[in-house]
């Protein structure tokens, strides 16, 4: 992503009340990524994945009023519980979709976890901008499941 515009790459950083390990559990265990991966109101009934680098996963997700759709993409950098790296591509994309990296970092602070992401390149703004509030919406999701102590 070095030398991308930045405004066409998505930064964002929350702080969790989890251990690192269990926020990387809720990041790579099918069961919990059932519970929280998505934008408010959609679901995602499908997930599989093969957690090494090279492996693969494919999520199928599914909007409050549409059918099923997919992603998918391959683990670049699995680091536990500090980093988790992959490739990002809409199956059947948009003609602006374009295939991605998302990074999240996990650092320790006091009794929670600082979560970082980074995702991007993208095409266009719009792009972006669904992106950004898709992944704003799921870490409401990701705490709400932390709270609660699924």
């Amino acid at each position: 992503m070095e030398g991308a515009p930045d405004r066409l790459v998505l930064e964002l950083a929350r702080s969790l009340d989890a251990s690192r390990e269990q926020i990387f559990g809720a990041l790579t265990e099918p069961s919990a990524l059932t519970k929280w991966w998505g934008p408010s109101g959609f679901t995602t009934p499908e997930v599989e994945l093969d957690l090494h680098v090279g492996g693969s996963y494919r999520f199928g997700m599914q909007p409050p009023d549409g059918e099923l759709f997919y992603l998918a993409g391959e683990f670049v950098e699995i680091d536990p519980p500090s980093v988790l790296a992959y490739s990002f591509r809409w199956e059947d994309p948009d003609p602006d979709d374009q295939d991605t990296l998302v990074r999240l970092s996990l650092h320790a602070f006091d009794d929670s976890t600082n979560v970082s992401l980074v995702h991007g390149v993208f095409a266009t703004e719009a792009r972006l901008t669904l992106h950004r509030n898709g992944w704003t919406e799921s870490f409401v999701k990701l705490r709400q499941l932390i709270e609660r102590g699924a």
